[in-house]
Parts: structure tokens; sequence; C-alpha cells
């Protein structure tokens, strides 16, 4: 079959998939309710099931009141009797696949279940409704003309108890129908390969002659890689060695603190960034227009999503709402009810919505990465657009960041201590101080108030870090790779520390 007949077969096929997806644009609260009785007629006899007797509950209502908010901890003993060979706990259908995710904040692994059911209902159909999204916006795409440059996670298969585990992606590629391998670069085989320098070194082998259309992956390590495209090839440009792409498709961080500097490797107006919102639990969120910050709220992958308000988190008043009862612009924990068999579940994210006709959805942190030490509620949002903006001004560009809390001693106030690597440091590292601090007093009231005439807290302290200091902390850790992350925010100094301390040695 000629290329120009798949890539329009493909387009045709994927289009097919709209008419769903405004189904639930126009019904998004009675599409929510049909996914948990699903959910929950599905999972009547299982262990979990009939403990909490899913096969009475008939509405949000009761099965909010019966069924209580869980974090990891609290159900680990069921998932780790499920690793054992145990099957029925939490899901009926058998669970063999989990996703080993450790996160930021966690030097201890987690065992996410992935079933069958949401590899093909979720994972696998939000990546196919990206490329959907995609295509109806930009009718005239030859991305199918050439391949996908896909960068996940530096990990393999691990079997255990007939039952498999290894990152997310690995599992993503371990079970991909045969179309999206011939689509994709580099081969399983480099995908798979457990050494991350090792395997950056392996995927420029093999992609640098490949007629690549777009890229998919994380934008720090995305970046490094990019990087070390253009220093092997000697060009000036990503287009100069691949002249057809069109299109990234990113997620896992945000974008802005990054986003200048990709404009400078893709120096073309037409290029499109999309961003993707997804994790080992679930598929959850596509940006569905062009040139868009918001991501459109996926409702039928088989995930009942619930939400707290970050003003009531983790107090005595915390509460629980459905998606009918979200307002905009605040800040939420994400609960999730999935089709692996996840019961109300706290992933950690925090978002906001931006619309909820239909409901639009920003990445704002984490639960754990935000900074209130001091009554500021500083998300990570904030310190991303801040930094984004405050290079912009200052003719700058940065690696990575992290920031701490300077606690109060003595008389002494309270601060906020960022360590910043730079790939362009600021001619004026005292004038990049102060732009930071005033951007982040304009993008938060709290931060503001607390910061008003050094009221509760001192100016901001930037530490420069030397070249590769975050990514020798993370290959300390064994966390090269995939979808490892800096943790950008935290209420104590233990990173900060840890960074410090690597930094001094080095200087020794």
């Amino acid at each position: 079959m000629p290329i120009p007949i798949i890539n329009s077969f493909a387009s045709w096929v994927l289009k097919q998939r709209i008419h769903q997806i405004e189904l639930f644009l126009k019904y998004p609260n009675e599409v929510q309710e049909e996914v948990l009785m699903n959910l929950l007629r599905a999972s009547e006899n299982s262990e979990i099931g009939l403990q909490y007797d899913y096969a009475s509950i008939n509405s949000y209502a009761t099965f909010s009141e019966r069924v209580p908010v869980s974090n990891y901890e609290d159900i680990q003993p069921l998932l780790e009797r499920t690793r054992k060979g145990e099957q029925n706990i939490f899901w009926e259908t058998p669970i063999k696949w989990f996703a080993k995710s450790s996160g930021t904040t966690n030097a201890k692994s987690k065992f996410i279940p992935v079933s069958n059911e949401a590899l093909e209902d979720c994972h696998y159909k939000g990546s196919k409704d990206l490329l959907c999204m995609y295509l109806n916006n930009n009718e005239n795409s030859e991305m199918f003309l050439g391949k996908s440059l896909r960068l996940g996670g530096s990990s393999q298969i691990y079997e255990d108890n007939h039952t498999f585990f290894g990152d997310l992606s690995a599992i993503l590629i371990e079970n991909m129908p045969i179309w999206a391998e011939f689509s994709s670069t580099p081969n399983s085989r480099i995908s798979l390969m457990g050494e991350w320098e090792s395997k950056i070194a392996a995927i420029i082998n093999e992609v640098k002659s490949e007629n690549v259309t777009s890229f998919a992956g994380v934008p720090s390590w995305m970046l490094v890689l990019m990087n070390k495209v253009i220093e092997e090839t000697g060009k000036k440009n990503l287009m100069e060695i691949w002249p057809n792409l069109e299109v990234y498709f990113h997620g896992g961080v945000n974008f802005e603190p990054y986003r200048e500097q990709y404009q400078k490797l893709v120096p073309n107006s037409e290029f499109k960034y999309y961003e993707i919102y997804n994790a080992s639990e679930g598929f959850f969120a596509i940006q569905d227009l062009n040139n868009s910050n918001d991501l459109l709220l996926m409702l039928d992958y088989g995930i009942f999503y619930e939400f707290i308000p970050m003003d009531t988190f983790g107090t005595e008043n915390q509460k629980t709402i459905c998606l009918a009862d979200v307002e905009l612009f605040k800040n939420y924990a994400i609960v999730i009810t999935t089709n692996s068999g996840l019961w109300r579940y706290l992933i950690g994210d925090t978002v906001r919505f931006t619309s909820i006709n239909p409901y639009r959805i920003r990445v704002t942190g984490r639960t754990k990465h935000h900074i209130n030490v001091f009554g500021e509620e500083l998300m990570v949002e904030n310190s991303d657009q801040a930094i984004a903006k405050t290079c912009q001004i200052t003719n700058s560009e940065i690696v990575d960041y992290t920031v701490a809390p300077v606690f109060m001693k003595n008389k002494e106030k309270g601060a906020h201590e960022w360590m910043i690597e730079f790939k362009k440091k600021p001619n004026d590292i005292t004038l990049f101080q102060k732009i930071l601090d005033e951007t982040l007093q304009s993008l938060n009231s709290d931060y503001e108030a607390k910061r008003y005439k050094n009221s509760t807290l001192n100016p901001l302290v930037i530490n420069i870090a030397r070249e590769n200091l975050f990514y020798d902390w993370l290959k300390n850790k064994d966390k090269l790779g995939g979808q490892h992350k800096i943790p950008r925010l935290s209420n104590e100094r233990d990173y900060l520390e840890q960074l410090k301390n690597m930094q001094l040695i080095m200087h020794q």
C-alpha cells in the first residue's frame, strides 16, 4: 500500500473517534456516572466489591459515603497479594501487569496495577485520541509519512510470581499493536534498554538517519537527547536533520521552563506542541486545540474522577466532590477510580479547571510538591511560570531547579532557597533574583502578602548549581531517564541539602 494511502487511511480511522468524544463533551456528567456504575458492576464479586457491597451501590452519594479515599500505603497489602499471584481482590479480571513508579518523592517503588482493560480502553485509547485530535486540527498533516521518535522509560520487564513489572512505557511497548511498532523509532530493543547513557547513544545512532516527523517524551529528558543529537551531527538545529518535523507530544513536567530552548532547536513557526497528562495510573487529559495550554479531561476511559479542594486538603474539613461540582480556577487534588481496580485513589497531582464546558484543566503540581511553611501556598505552576518569564527577560536558560524553605530561626525571618542549574547564565544574577521574586509575587497573592515589606519572608536566595549537578544527583539515585523528575518544591530541605552537599564535594 503506498504511503500516502496509509496516511489517509490512518487519518480516516482516527477521525471516526471524534463522534464519541463529542458525546462526552455534550453529556459529561452522565458519561461519568455511567463509568462509575460500570466499574462497580464489573467488580461486585471481587474481594473489595463484596467488602463494600458494590452490588447495592446505585449512586455516587452512596459510593462516596461507603468507600474511603485511599493512598498507596493504604492499598499496598492488596497489591502485594496480587503480585504474589492472588486474583479477584480489587478487580475481577486477572491483573498481570504492574507499572513500577517511584516518582519524585519516594525512594521506595510503587507498583501500580495495569489491567488489560486499562491498556486497551485507557492508555492505548488515549494515544489514539491524541493523534485523532491532532489530525482533526491539522488536516494537511503528513505525520504518518515518517516516524515518531519516542523516549520512554529506561527499564526492562521483570517477572515475579507470574506477574510482570516495569516502567509504564516498557509495558506499553511490550503490548503495543504491530502498526505502532512500524511507525515508531527507535525499535523496541533499544527503547527497552536499561542503562540510560548506552541507550541514548543507541537511540542517536538509529534515529539520525530516519525520517522523523514527530517526537514524544518528557521535556527535560527529551532536551538532553535533542542536544546530544545536535552535538553528534554537527547541525545547527533539528530541522536540518529532520526537515519534515511537525509536532512534539509532551507531558510529565511543565513545558514552560523549556519552551524557548525548544523553539531554538526547532526554528519553525509551523511546528506544533501538544501536551498530554498521563501517568502509571491512567491517561487523563489531552490538549485538544492547537497552541493551547489547556487539556481536555477525557471522560470515557474507564476512569471516574473526584476532586478535593486544596484549601481543605489534609484537614478535618476535607471534602471530596464529583466533576459536576467543580469550580473554575480553584486548585484540586485528584481522586480516581479506575478500570485497574484503584478505588477512590489519591494520585498525588493537583489541577485547576480553566473551563467547565467542556471540562478543561491545567496540572498545577503535586499534593506533596508545594511550599506552604509560611502560609504562602506556592504551587509548581507558579514557580514554573515565574522562572520561564524571568529567563525570557534576562536572556538566560535553565536546565533544572528545586526550591525549599529557609525556616525561621530566633528572630530571623523565613525565605525560599532555590538551586538553579543554568544552561545559559544571566549576566546579572542579582537582577535575575529580583525579577524572579517580583514575578512570583505577581502570580501568587499569598506569597506577595508574606513578602510585603519582608513581613514574614525575606527575599528569595539563589544557589547556582554546577554543570550536571541535577543529572548526577539522579544518577546517584539510579533515576536517569524515563519518567523520573526533579522535585520542584518541597516543604522540607532534604533534596536541597543533598544537592548542596554534592555541589560542595565536587568543589573540594
